[in-house]
């Protein structure tokens, strides 16, 4: 049977791709972001935001405390890169967030897998590429997400139909798709580990869909721990002697740093809380904190490993309180 040798959760934010040259253009974004999640669970204005911010914000925008956490975050990809490598993956299963990428209006999946020989990375093109050249940042951070040319993605076919199997049998309702459209790219949730984690070309990825992002088909956090459970089952009763290493991309608190929410959260992972966790309210699951789910997934496939947090760093980056809550922690 195949064997689970590791568990990884991982921020992908622009900002920690991008030196903090660049920071300062992620604020920009913030500023004209009228949908902005604050910590209960509603959406606010970035001018709302300022009005009742800690002036002690302001202590964390210089360039001393950005510079150290923005080398603190790629020594920390580095350790999971390194802890990724030592733990010599035969697949290595990702569960992330399609951000209409892959998919588009025609149809959006909750639950998602893909079950071609290969799936593309492409680079972005059209009205998406233009969005994206407004803001410098992004275009320095493409690196982390797309490739330069259309790049091929190997995928584990045998254990994606084997998980296909299973987890309907476990009463989840699954979309399967084979073929790529022409005009569509694997999202950047699954990019992340080859072009961060220096995962091998060689080593193929089993991508797990979901949608965290667009309403109102969003799993709830209990069903994406019940969803880790089953993708053990389903990695463990594989008939295989392959290593499987489990990869939750994103998170945590977009595109206002929640510190104390994001710190109960990652305390009621390492704990195995499964009520704190599936009790989570669904409005603070939204917009890019809803990766949140990602890592959520894993864990319930690790209900009785052990969690280590490599670290958490608040990326504040405008006086408001913008920015990203970047963490970093594997499960053994």
């Amino acid at each position: 049977m195949a064997e689970i040798v590791l568990g990884i959760g991982t921020s992908h934010t622009p900002q920690m791709s991008s030196t903090v040259e660049m920071w300062e253009d992620h604020a920009v974004r913030d500023q004209r972001n009228p949908n902005l999640l604050n910590g209960d669970g509603e959406y606010w204005t970035y001018d709302e935001l300022l009005k009742v911010a800690d002036p002690a914000l302001e202590a964390e925008l210089t360039d001393e405390v950005w510079n150290r956490r923005y080398e603190r975050a790629q020594e920390c990809v580095g350790i999971l890169a390194k802890m990724l490598a030592d733990a010599r993956p035969d697949v290595v299963v990702v569960i992330g967030d399609d951000q209409e990428e892959l998919f588009d209006d025609g149809g959006t999946p909750a639950i998602g897998l893909f079950t071609g020989e290969e799936v593309w990375d492409r680079p972005l093109m059209g009205e998406r590429k233009a969005r994206m050249e407004q803001f410098p940042g992004l275009v320095a951070a493409q690196w982390a997400a797309h490739g330069p040319q259309p790049t091929s993605h190997k995928i584990e076919v045998e254990l994606t139909t084997h998980l296909a199997g299973v987890l309907t049998e476990s009463d989840f309702d699954l979309t399967l798709m084979s073929v790529q459209p022409d005009n569509r790219t694997l999202g950047h949730a699954f990019t992340f580990p080859r072009y961060r984690l220096h995962l091998p070309a060689t080593t193929p990825i089993v991508p797990v869909m979901l949608n965290t992002y667009f309403q109102p088909n969003v799993p709830s956090a209990a069903r994406c721990y019940d969803l880790g459970a089953a993708l053990r089952k389903g990695i463990e009763s594989w008939d295989s002697d392959k290593r499987v290493a489990l990869v939750g991309s994103g998170g945590l608190s977009h595109f206002v740093v929640l510190p104390e929410w994001d710190r109960m959260v990652l305390d009621a992972l390492q704990k195995h809380d499964r009520e704190a966790l599936v009790h989570i309210p669904r409005k603070m699951l939204r917009s890019g904190t809803s990766e949140t789910l990602n890592w959520i997934t894993v864990a319930g496939a690790f209900e009785n490993g052990e969690m280590e947090v490599i670290d958490y760093l608040p990326g504040y980056r405008t006086p408001a309180g913008t920015g990203t809550g970047m963490a970093f922690a594997a499960w053994h």
